[in-house]
């Protein structure tokens, strides 16, 4: 099937495999505007609600790679239609959760729903799309639902609650779900690798005590810096992280299949996904609480001064794909970084008064230079592989992506908050009342509430120290992102020069006489292990994968 062109189905089910996309995303930002009006109801206390608002996400990092293998051994698309009936149902189950218990198991099970679907949707594109060009156009319209996704769940979720009850935000996914699951069966094709042998449980027990801690770890790094828990949880998890890879290599069919890792297109691109997403991650915090606590502005506009980023990322992932048909990826993804960089150092410039219009330049730039990385990064990942591993490469690429991210706000989060501590230690005017003065060392978003008591005059000057010193946080996590930005360039153009753009990966797969393939190389059963070269020979023998 390698360059056979997509047809209309092909095209309508991708429209379908970007609602779930979009819903995920916008199920990050919904949850933290319902928090106000879920704590007056259910009132939980301050472990539960961190426990509400963090399960989802640990869910999602720790069953990825599991649902990963599990799609290419039960089928995708079975996998697809069980996990949307499942997030269905668990939706429902917190919309109306009568306590912060309740309502936390309902999220787990969100996040293990969850994890279905993302590896899912990107394995099926993979299948669907075999032309490189269409392949990587595809892969840049479900990156777009993506952030679109992200920046709506402000404005979408804003409204909800002004016209709702705050369980009409988890009520979105029902009719996303509902949908998909009609669909699916009509306009999706089914994918599985017969040979892919049963799943290994202990090595899932592994898998989850590898990567649950580092998130926990990360995450509480994040909220309360580096205390005895964070720093037992990363030490733990590579442990357990070292004992699953050792495993993984003696099996005959292991969860995760570590050989992906000898393929340097692959490599390259996972951790320049992984770090450029932590650049991102960090960045995005400080952009969206800008927004809301030194603007002064509300959820929904906030989501709306969020929009033109996301716009751009979309006008981006078009031109990044016809770019990409003629120009090196390790070139787009070097120019794309680099334009990241820019937007970077304006968000550096940023200023506490009047900051609005360049704040919003900068994020669109950013937004705009990211795109490569969200296109070409998971094209050449889940491209590189043969058909067969496609779904553990979206795994891949997916938890990339959510430890990038983790891992960004955690040190670039962490990074911000002391800059903003040491400047509001510094600069809190003399006389203020010691809760007011705690509270603004705690945090902005403390210190606006414990002010609102005070007179006029110190109320202002309390709030305006407090907003100089987070848009000082703000520069200096512009500052390093820049920075990181222009290595990472450097790094996509010196690991990634030697594959070729997807014209020509397009002509080489299409010829009838091509018997390599550029940018892959040997994974499978039966094919010596000590090669990293960008070839792949022909198929091994044995059943070809079905596809219905």
């Amino acid at each position: 099937m390698s360059g056979v062109r997509a047809g209309p189905r092909e095209w309508i089910g991708l429209a379908v495999l970007a609602l779930p996309t979009m819903l995920l995303s916008l199920d990050v930002t919904v949850l933290y505007l319902a928090l106000p009006q879920l704590g007056a109801d259910l009132r939980p206390d301050g472990a539960e609600t961190l426990w509400i608002t963090d399960v989802y996400g640990f869910m999602i990092a720790g069953f990825l790679v599991t649902m990963g293998t599990l799609g290419d051994r039960i089928g995708r698309r079975r996998l697809l239609v069980i996990g949307a009936a499942a997030f269905g149902a668990a939706s429902v189950l917190a919309a109306y959760a009568t306590s912060p218990q309740m309502l936390i198991v309902a999220r787990a099970l969100l996040g293990v729903a969850g994890s279905t679907l993302m590896p899912s949707t990107l394995s099926l594109i993979s299948t669907m799309f075999t032309d490189p060009r269409e392949r990587g156009s595809a892969i840049g319209i479900w990156a777009s639902c993506f952030s679109v996704g992200i920046a709506a769940g402000p404005v979408v979720g804003g409204l909800l609650l002004d016209a709702f009850w705050w369980g009409s935000v988890f009520l979105l996914g029902v009719p996303v779900m509902a949908v998909l699951l009609v669909a699916a069966p009509l306009l999706l094709p089914e994918y599985r690798n017969p040979e892919a042998g049963r799943l290994d449980v202990v090595s899932v027990v592994l898998s989850l005590a590898a990567i649950l801690p580092v998130i926990y770890g990360i995450k509480r790094w994040a909220g309360h810096g580096f205390e005895t828990s964070a720093a037992v949880a990363l030490v733990v998890g590579p442990v357990f992280g070292y004992v699953f890879a050792r495993r993984q290599r003696r099996l005959a069919h292991p969860l995760l299949d570590l050989r992906l890792f000898r393929n340097r297109t692959f490599r390259a691109a996972a951790v320049v996904s992984v770090l450029a997403a932590s650049g991102l991650g960090g960045m995005y915090l400080f952009v969206t609480q800008y927004l809301q606590l030194v603007e002064g502005l509300s959820p929904v506009r906030a989501g709306m001064w969020l929009l033109p980023a996301a716009f751009a990322l979309i006008a981006a992932t078009l031109a990044t794909t016809v770019v990409a048909r003629r120009v090196r990826p390790g070139y787009v993804l070097g120019g794309g970084l680099a334009v990241a960089a820019v937007g970077y150092l304006l968000l550096a410039l940023v200023d506490s008064t009047g900051g609005l219009p360049l704040l919003v330049t900068g994020f669109v730039v950013l937004y705009a230079g990211f795109s490569p990385v969200m296109v070409l990064g998971v094209d050449l990942i889940v491209g590189s592989v043969p058909a067969e591993e496609a779904g553990s490469a979206a795994a891949v690429a997916e938890t990339g992506t959510e430890f990038g991210l983790a891992l960004g706000i955690a040190v670039l989060g962490s990074l911000g908050a002391a800059v903003y501590r040491d400047r509001t230690d510094e600069s809190m005017p003399e006389g203020v009342p010691d809760r007011v003065a705690d509270a603004a060392h705690d945090s902005l978003a403390g210190v606006t509430a414990a002010a609102e008591g005070l007179p006029a005059g110190p109320r202002d000057d309390v709030l305006g120290s407090a907003r100089d010193a987070f848009t000082t946080g703000l520069n200096v996590v512009g500052g390093v992102g820049a920075a990181l930005m222009l290595v990472l360039a450097a790094l996509a153009v010196s690991m990634l020069r030697h594959a070729g753009p997807t014209a020509d990966r397009d002509t080489a797969e299409s010829s009838p006489d091509a018997g390599v393939e550029p940018d892959r190389v040997p994974v499978t059963a039966g094919i010596a292990a000590d090669r990293d070269r960008s070839t792949i020979p022909d198929p091994p023998a044995g059943t070809p994968p079905t596809i219905a």
